[in-house]
């Protein structure tokens, strides 16, 4: 059975820095595509980013606009795990962060923000930003 379980969510002020991890059990992720989404109340679920396998232990990343240079995702390939480090942050980055992984490795970039390509998900972890 395929599971992420997410960690490292909590209350952190503005400006702060958090980091989140999401570590995968059942099936190994390390050449497939995993991401990061996340939900604010009433709203939609949102991408964030997305790490891509190009070979060896090398990833790259993708990210939304909203995020792009204060988000990264990185990935351990030995440990099976997807980590999003988040800076600067604001109140309005409130939400339940899910990590996800999808099946297919050859993604294509203008999919990755839609969250039916992915097949696995975690339960997701609050982050509150706060003062």
């Amino acid at each position: 059975q395929v599971q992420l379980v997410e960690s490292g969510g909590g209350l952190v002020q503005p400006g702060g820095s958090l980091r989140l991890s999401c570590a995968a059990s059942g099936r190994a992720f390390s050449n497939y595509p995993m991401g990061w989404f996340r939900q604010a109340p009433g709203k939609e679920r949102e991408w964030l980013g997305t790490s891509r396998w190009i070979g060896g232990n090398a990833y790259t990343g993708y990210y939304a606009n909203s995020v792009k240079g204060r988000f990264t995702v990185s990935r351990d390939k030995d440990k099976n795990t997807v980590s999003l480090q988040m800076n600067s942050l604001k109140p309005e980055d409130t939400a339940v962060y899910f990590c996800a992984a999808s099946s297919s490795r050859g993604m294509i970039v203008s999919s990755m923000s839609e969250p039916g390509n992915y097949d696995y998900w975690g339960q997701g972890t609050q982050v509150t930003v706060s003062s």
